[in-house]
């Protein structure tokens, strides 16, 4: 892939900083953000990775100009996601359509940004628990699960199950099982407009999920698939008939 990959890690931050859990500071010292970007830079090093926080950057660290320099997104999100402010969403969204990568993340599946691209509720079953979760690759074809180990075991993680209630994805690539029997559909992507989005599910905050190799390679490969830099950034233009050619059509 031709030229410098620009990526964006978005987090919270509200975990961090509210100390919840109690140990998320040893677990993450540099914050959840933090660690996916170290992660992507192990496996992308001639990438520009960057992060922002909703916590502390102005605007949610997503102005129009960040997204303008954007070629992949990742969403971290858990406990704010109605803290996101609607013209955000809105921007984040137009971006999405006219081409940046979009890679959701775990509690993600909720946020605003998520709900609204794929038009439906996106929620699912859990308990917290701390078992081991199996990620089973289900499509090896797909670039996404290239180099990964299956199943990648995560010993302990929250679980996720079904139903997840969200469109038939465009791929399947990654379905869980977790040690009390449920089974999640927990790596898919869809297409929305010239957007490539892929929704990952395992990383939750009380368990070090994200210094996992195998997960750190998936989301390398992710943000591989999911760039598309160079593309014309202008949104799918979308036209409907006007009422006059309605009602031409359908005289009898």
């Amino acid at each position: 892939m031709d030229g410098k990959l620009r990526i964006l890690v978005w987090n919270e931050g509200l975990h961090e900083a509210n100390n919840e859990p109690s140990h998320i500071g040893e677990i993450y010292p540099d914050g959840i953000h933090g660690a996916i970007a170290a992660g992507l830079r192990s496996h992308l090093p001639e990438a520009d990775i960057t992060t922002a926080v909703l916590a502390t950057d102005p605007d949610h660290g997503l102005a129009e100009e960040v997204l303008a320099e954007t070629d992949v997104l990742l969403w971290w999100g858990h406990i704010a996601h109605a803290g996101v402010g609607d013209a955000v969403v809105e921007r984040v969204h137009r971006h999405v359509l006219g081409g940046m990568g979009l890679i959701v993340l775990h509690s993600g599946h909720f946020a605003k940004i998520f709900t609204k691209l794929l038009g439906t509720s996106c929620s699912l079953a859990w308990r917290n628990d701390g078992q081991r979760e199996l990620v089973w690759t289900v499509k090896p074809s797909h670039p996404i699960a290239e180099g990964v180990e299956s199943p990648i075991v995560i010993p302990e993680q929250e679980m996720y199950g079904e139903l997840f209630d969200i469109p038939d994805p465009d791929d399947l690539i990654f379905i869980s099982s977790f040690a009390g029997g449920e089974v999640f559909r927990s790596g898919v992507t869809f297409t929305r407009g010239k957007g490539r989005i892929f929704y990952f599910s395992p990383g939750d905050q009380e368990y070090p999920v994200y210094h996992h190799p195998q997960v750190q390679r998936v989301l390398a490969n992710g943000v591989r698939w999911a760039a598309q830099p160079g593309i014309d950034r202008s949104a799918p233009s979308v036209t409907s008939p006007g009422r006059e050619w309605f009602q031409a059509e359908n005289r009898h």
